[in-house]
């Protein structure tokens, strides 16, 4: 994908997520209409913008999507008609054609791209409803400063939820600072437990869109409960990270369709994003643990990389 045609801000992305996913646009003049232009028009821009007509890129991310709902073991004719086919015989033409194979033979593995089709333009089907578009490949300079950063980020963290296990709990759960948020959509986080269950959260959050996953229901937060929401959750992310590194996939774009409105996430930034507030809540957590009388190391990566290489 070159760098003029991949959508910049909100607007165009929200208008391609429309074109391509909005139940309600079976026809390109449904298209059209939603975004006030005709058809003819309306395919001029999207072609222009993306290299794929209108109905060339819902065709596909539709098939995109019956492949990965076909994958997770849904039935070819519920799949056939989700995807706005009008017979069975139509769509499995369509996936014989794209695919290789029938609908009813088994395919690869479900995983985050084994259902993608070759496409002009980066942009494919992410489950549960988004959309990834990739991006060009950038520098690979600093890829192993990341990966350290977020190993030392979740062994740390790991560190700090073993320590709450010692304190009592109305010490782990007295409000600390009331009102406080560290950022206003994650609410109120007055205490050791708020902290330290936001830490966790927030990576559950994240490894659920970037795989595909529903979103998660918030569970326990003690500090028995946390660490084994961490354990399950810590080694998925590194692994994330590190196949993002790998594939120098910095850029790759995530558009989340279960946000209002639908937003856009560069994959950089999100690590990024992960990495600022998980740090802040980490120094938050210590000043916070010596308020409760109980000695904590400063958290630093050069002490952690230290012991780990002695």
């Amino acid at each position: 994908m070159t760098s003029d045609q991949v959508p910049t801000g909100r607007d165009r992305l929200r208008e391609l997520l429309d074109a391509v996913l909005d139940e309600d646009n079976r026809t390109l003049a449904d298209m059209a209409g939603d975004a006030f232009s005709s058809p003819w028009h309306f395919s001029r821009q999207v072609a222009r913008g993306v290299g794929e007509s209108p109905v060339a890129l819902r065709r596909r991310v539709e098939l995109e999507r019956a492949a990965w709902q076909l994958a997770g073991g849904a039935s070819v004719t519920e799949v056939a008609f989700a995807a706005g086919y009008e017979s069975v015989e139509g769509f499995s033409r369509a996936f014989r054609r794209a695919y290789g194979r029938t609908p009813g033979q088994p395919g690869t593995a479900r995983s985050r791209d084994a259902h993608w089709l070759p496409a002009p333009n980066g942009v494919h089907f992410h489950p549960p409803t988004s959309l990834w578009v990739t991006g060009v490949q950038g520098p690979r300079g600093g890829d192993e400063v990341t990966a350290l950063l977020v190993h030392h980020a979740l062994e740390d963290t790991r560190a700090l939820l073993e320590l709450a296990k010692g304190l009592p709990d109305e010490e782990y759960r007295r409000p600390r600072v009331p009102g406080l948020e560290v950022l206003p959509w994650d609410g109120p986080e007055e205490s050791l437990a708020a902290v330290l269950d936001h830490l966790v959260w927030t990576t559950e959050v994240w490894l659920a869109s970037v795989e595909g996953a529903d979103h998660p229901d918030r569970a326990a937060d003690d500090p028995v409960a946390l660490l084994a929401r961490h354990d399950a959750a810590a080694p998925r992310w590194l692994a994330f990270v590190r196949d993002v590194s790998r594939r120098g996939a910095w850029g790759d774009r995530l558009v989340d369709a279960l946000c209002d409105p639908p937003e856009t996430f560069v994959l950089g930034s999100v690590v990024a994003h992960v990495l600022t507030f998980g740090a802040h809540r980490r120094q938050l957590a210590r000043h916070w643990f010596r308020a409760a009388g109980v000695g904590v190391d400063a958290g630093d990566p050069i002490d952690w990389l230290s012991r780990r290489s002695s």
